[in-house]
Parts: C-alpha cells; sequence; structure tokens
C-alpha cells in the first residue's frame, strides 16, 4: 500500500506548505490508495475507530462527497455537519462551534469556509488534524493534489509542462493551490482571463499573464479553465456570459493550438457552453472524470497520512 516515510504534516491548509517531496509522497500514497475504488469490496479497516467531520459552510458535490467516500473506504466514522444544521444559524461562532466540536475528540475535521483562513483559526482551538477543502478565494490543497495526480498519470511526469489556467483567476483557490503545486513540481503556469478577473500580483505566485488566450493555450500540455466565481464578486465584472464564452471559452479550434496529446481539466462544476463547449468537455482530451475518481483517492491519502500511520 503506502510508503513507510513519514509525513511532518498535521494540518493540510494548503500546497504552499508543501516541498517538492512532500508532494511526490502524497501522490505515490494516492496511487497505492486508488486500487481499493477498483475492488468488488470497496473498504479496508485503515481508520477503524477513527471520527472524520464534514463541516462544510459552502455548498459542495465532488469534494464533500469524495472525502466522506474516502473516510468510509477506510472504515471511519464520518459525520456531516452544514450551515443550515449547526449552531452557526443561531450566531455560535465559528471558534465555539471548533470548541465544542474538540470537545467531542474527533480525529480529523475536514472544513469548508466562505472566509480565507477559517482553517488556520480552526487549528487553534482542536486538537484534530484539520483539512482544508476550500476556504474563500484562498486555497483548495485536496483539488490541487489531485488535479498533478491527474497530470501524472497521463504525461507521466510534472517537470517541465506547459499548464494553462484560463478563467476567474482572481476569486479561484483551485487556481491558487495549482500554480504553486505545479510550478513546484517544475512545470510554467500560464493563465488568462478578463483583465477584471486576473489579481493583482499573478507574477509573484509563479505564474506568467498572457496577451491573449491563443498565447496561453499555444503549445500548451494542460488546459484548465475554471468556472466563474459569481458568488465570491461583490460587483459584476463580466459584461454577460455569453460575452465570456465568446472570448475565452476554449473551443475545438482554440484547443487545436495546444499540443496534439494536451489533456483539457476543469475542477467542476462545469458551466457548459460558457467555460467549455459540450464537444470538448465530453471530448477525448477530456480528463474531468479522471480528476473525480482522483479526487477520491488523493483524500484517502491525506486522511491516512494526517493520522500519521504512514
Amino acid at each position: 500500500m503506502a510508503s513507510g516515510k513519514a509525513f511532518a504534516h498535521h494540518h493540510i491548509l494548503g500546497m504552499e506548505q508543501f516541498s517538492r517531496e512532500d508532494i511526490s509522497h502524497i501522490l505515490a500514497t494516492a496511487d497505492s490508495f486508488k486500487e481499493i475504488s477498483t475492488r468488488s469490496i470497496k473498504k479496508v479497516p485503515t481508520l477503524r475507530g477513527h471520527t472524520v467531520i464534514n463541516l462544510f459552510f459552502e455548498p459542495s458535490t465532488r469534494t464533500r462527497l469524495s472525502f466522506e467516500v474516502a473516510a468510509k473506504r477506510m472504515s471511519a466514522d464520518t459525520f456531516n455537519i452544514s450551515p443550515t444544521t449547526s449552531s452557526t444559524t443561531k450566531g455560535e461562532t465559528l471558534a465555539d462551534t471548533a470548541r465544542n466540536i474538540s470537545a467531542m475528540h474527533p480525529d480529523i475535521i475536514i472544513i469548508r469556509h466562505p472566509c480565507s483562513g477559517a482553517p488556520l483559526l480552526l487549528t487553534r482551538y482542536v486538537q484534530a488534524a484539520v483539512i482544508n477543502a476550500g476556504d474563500g478565494a484562498h486555497e483548495h490543497p485536496s483539488q490541487g493534489l489531485l488535479d498533478l495526480m491527474t497530470v501524472k498519470e497521463h504525461r507521466t511526469t510534472l517537470s517541465g509542462l506547459k499548464v494553462a489556467i484560463v478563467g476567474d483567476i482572481a476569486h479561484s483557490r483551485v487556481a491558487r493551490s495549482n500554480i504553486t503545486g505545479f510550478t513546484r513540481m517544475g512545470s510554467a503556469v500560464y493563465v488568462y482571463g478578463p483583465a477584471t478577473l486576473i489579481p493583482k500580483g499573478i507574477d509573484q505566485l509563479g505564474a506568467t499573464l498572457c496577451g491573449s488566450l491563443e498565447e496561453a493555450v499555444r503549445d500548451a500540455d494542460v488546459v484548465m479553465t475554471l468556472r466563474i466565481q459569481r458568488e465570491r464578486q461583490n460587483d459584476p465584472l463580466l459584461p454577460s456570459l455569453r460575452e465570456y464564452a465568446r472570448q475565452f471559452s476554449i473551443s475545438q479550434r482554440i484547443l487545436e493550438l495546444a499540443r496534439p496529446d494536451a489533456i483539457v481539466m476543469h475542477p467542476g462544476p462545469v458551466n457548459r457552453g460558457v467555460e467549455l463547449p459540450p464537444e470538448v468537455a465530453d471530448g477525448p482530451q477530456s480528463v474531468i472524470l479522471d480528476q473525480v475518481t482522483n479526487g477520491v483517492a488523493v483524500r484517502m491519502a491525506l486522511l491516512y497520512l494526517v493520522m500519521g500511520t504512514a
């Protein structure tokens, strides 16, 4: 299964905390767990007797479900808490929620929250391992890791690649995690999107800002497009989705500028006809469903590693 190498991180807060060796170790561990999902009985006793709490303050399908599937496949006891069922609706603070959850002695808390830094805040009040499942526009480390795993499976390496990320960079925690992850592993990241959706200082994250969609995609090994994060925008930053699709959608014509063996990625959910037309989203170069499959394996690996069982 996984190697015996020690893992130095009790909490998973962002890709920025990982060295190149850390990322390689996580991906190797995830690869060893992937086979479990193909068995007739998809269960191992690895985390039997451990308690995992999913604390999600934002809507989620893939991330919440894959963390839950990952925990159950490792025989952990799992519990889900959402804003509508928590005491935050009655005015309880996140700190008080954390203290009360901690008093029940869980082993791992997985948190998604609209405020950047919420997972870090949680670590100050709990003994449990905390895994960031997305905090505001800050980071989404498990998504970054599953994207790295998917690219490595299809390209065999994570070094020397051109990775194009197109769309709402400013509000995307996925973009930040991927820029950090791919550059740390030796690839070059090029970004493009509406000027209103490109954050200042993007070059400080290690990405190159392109002047056109064609420049970003040309000769790319990986083309990743992002959803417009309207829920994180205080003011309208686009004239219309139709205009966005006309200028920024990865059409088949645009995709032909990339390398012939380039892969197309999207963290989901896909707005068909906006970021991607159906023929590209469902085409032979799309690895979107592979990303979902690898999400379970990566999250199994993270649960395993933070429990100190590696």
